[in-house]
Order: C-alpha cells, then structure tokens, then sequence
C-alpha cells in the first residue's frame, strides 16, 4: 500500500465535513470548524510541513514495518513543500494531526487565532543551523559580530532572536536574504548561511571544513518536527492521536536500534533520497531526537518551560501583533501521559 498522500492542496482544502477560511479581519484568522467526530476512524492522514526525510525515518519505520496496522491505525503521510499548507488540512478534519518544521510556526498559528496544540516533538534540538567556512569561521556567540548572516526570509526572525538573547545590537550583523541552497556561502557573498544541519548533502558544497553552529549553542531554544492537532480533536480524538504518536515512538525507537536498516527502508519507500547521505546523515538526526529527556521520559517529550520561554523571547522581538498566545494555548502533554508506556525511553545514541 502506498503510504503517501498525493491529494493536493486544493482537495485538502475541500475533503472534510468544514472549511477552513482565513480573513484580514482586523488582522485575525476567521475558522469554520468540522464536526471532529467526521476526522475519526481507522484511516489517520498525517499532513506534515515539508518533504518526507530523515526528520520523518521513524514514522516511515513504524508504516513500513507494520507498527501502526498493530496498532489499529492506518495511516497514510501527507507530505508538504513549499507550496503546501499544513494548518487548513487539519482544521478542517481531512487530516487528523500535523507537523511544523519548528516550534514558531505554531506559536503564529495561535497567535493568529488558529486552536492547534503541540502534541509531542520529533526533534529534542533543532537542526536549524549557520553554517560558515574556515577562512571566517562562526564557532561562537563572540564570532557573530560584523558578519553577513544569510538566511531565507521566513528565518529572519531567528536572528533577531540571538540578538535579543544576547545582547548583540542588531546593527552589528548584516541578514542578507538567500534562498535554499548554499551558492551564497560558496562565492563568498556571506560569511554564514542558514539551514537544517541535517541536509548533509546539500551543506557538502560548502566543503568538509565547514563550520556548522546550532542557534542552540547561541542560547536559542527550539524544538523541531513538532505534531500538532486542534483542540477539539485533543478533546474528543485523544485515544487515536495517542495511538499514532505511540506507534510513532516505537518506529523510531526501531531506527535507534536498527540505523543502517531503517535508512534502507526510508531510501526504498521515498522517492528523491540517496542512500550514501542518508547512510551518514543518521546518527546525526538520532543524536538531535534523543537525548538525557528521552532517556527518562520517552521519545517525544518536550519541556513547557521551554515552550513558556521560547513564546517569551519571540513576543520580545515583537512576533506577535494581536499579543503572545499562553502556554497552555501551545501545549497538551495530555497524549504524551497517555502514551508514557509505549515510547521507548532512550538516550542519544553513543
């Protein structure tokens, strides 16, 4: 069975028994919610931000090797692109759950009055990274002085964060817009540029030497490849969103115990990806979901107050325009209690 979605984004946007309809409202987003019993039953569609990769090996794992259909669920993975909305999918009940590449974007989401909740989190740190060549090296907060920072438009924030963070006057870094790829770097038109660390293939341009510098380490806090579901669905859905996001634990508890195999499996089941980057990609992308919190809590966990924090310094820099959304508008830890037991309590690997 093919696991993948190929609905595109217009049929997400008129599967479902409601419609999602946003409005410049004095600013604020106008929501036709379904009747989330019409979302629920054996099929789940997961609608995720991007592209399936390694960010996702584990829900691939646990499709592939048959962990969902044990648990009563089947699912089928919506990927998403640059083209493709993740939130009208599942406001409106075609899909039952969602993925954000990072924590900001939900944050906006409910800040523009979208009722969508984090449910559990794929990556413990996130993969967001600028990345810089020996000749100028970034290694540290001390290095980011008088440099020209690219970064793609939407990631723009991210900068101004680490200078709220820090201290840092705006002024002394230069953000030049650039888009996906590394060019800009390579011809010396910036002296560090944005990016997923784990787009190892992408990032190889740049050269073996190169620097790469999580904005973790510049005191950055973020979680990445986060799952989401409304609120209503939280409510009245919670058995089988706890279903997917134990089976989903279980798939990638197999990856950390089997890593060559399941980056086999993903290759074979995902169109695009090479096989030899992946192969050295792995450990990396276990290394950011695992670490002494999944050890003791399970794969998945997240801390609130580091969401509570994370809300805090972005309402800093002036993100939200109708004001910050709370931390319990952002957060259930509802489905990870209920799924303590099935995710795999595991550290990052050694």
């Amino acid at each position: 069975m093919n696991r993948f979605s190929n609905m595109s984004r217009r049929r997400f946007l008129q599967t479902g028994s409601g419609v999602a309809v946003a409005s410049a409202l004095g600013g604020a987003v106008q929501l036709v919610l379904p009747d989330v019993a019409s979302a629920q039953g054996a099929k789940v569609v997961v609608k995720y931000d991007w592209l399936m990769g390694n960010g996702q090996i584990g829900d691939i794992i646990a499709a592939e090797k048959g962990i969902y259909k044990e648990a009563g669920l089947d699912v089928e993975f919506a990927p998403g692109g640059p083209n493709s909305a993740t939130v009208p999918p599942v406001i409106s009940g075609a899909a039952a759950l969602g993925q954000f590449s990072e924590t900001p974007q939900l944050f906006n989401a409910r800040a523009g009055g979208v009722p969508v909740k984090i449910l559990a989190c794929g990556f413990r740190t996130g993969p967001y990274a600028l990345t810089s060549k020996p000749d100028k090296p970034l290694r540290n907060l001390e290095d980011l002085q008088n440099v020209r920072v690219g970064v793609q438009p939407t990631a723009r924030f991210l900068i101004d964060a680490i200078a709220a963070k820090n201290g840092i006057p705006i002024e002394n870094i230069t953000v030049i817009p650039v888009g996906f790829d590394k060019a800009p770097l390579v011809a010396g038109e910036v002296d560090a540029i944005g990016g997923w660390i784990t787009n190892t293939q992408a990032l190889s341009v740049v050269g073996e030497d190169r620097i790469d510098l999580l904005v973790s380490d510049l005191g950055l806090e973020s979680y990445a490849d986060v799952y989401f579901a409304t609120d209503d669905a939280i409510d009245s859905n919670a058995d089988q969103l706890a279903a997917f996001i134990g089976a989903t634990g279980k798939g990638w508890g197999w990856v950390h115990a089997n890593p060559s195999e399941a980056v086999e499996v993903m290759v074979n089941a995902v169109d695009g990806l090479d096989l030899g980057w992946e192969q050295k990609t792995v450990d990396l992308v276990l290394g950011l979901s695992f670490d002494e919190n999944t050890a003791r809590d399970g794969w998945g966990t997240f801390d609130p107050a580091s969401l509570e924090s994370q809300l805090a310094l972005y309402d800093q820099i002036g993100q939200y325009d109708n004001g910050r959304p709370s931390l319990a508008d952002v957060h259930t830890t509802s489905i990870l209690e209920m799924t303590a037991d099935a995710r795999p309590k595991l550290g990052a690997p050694v």
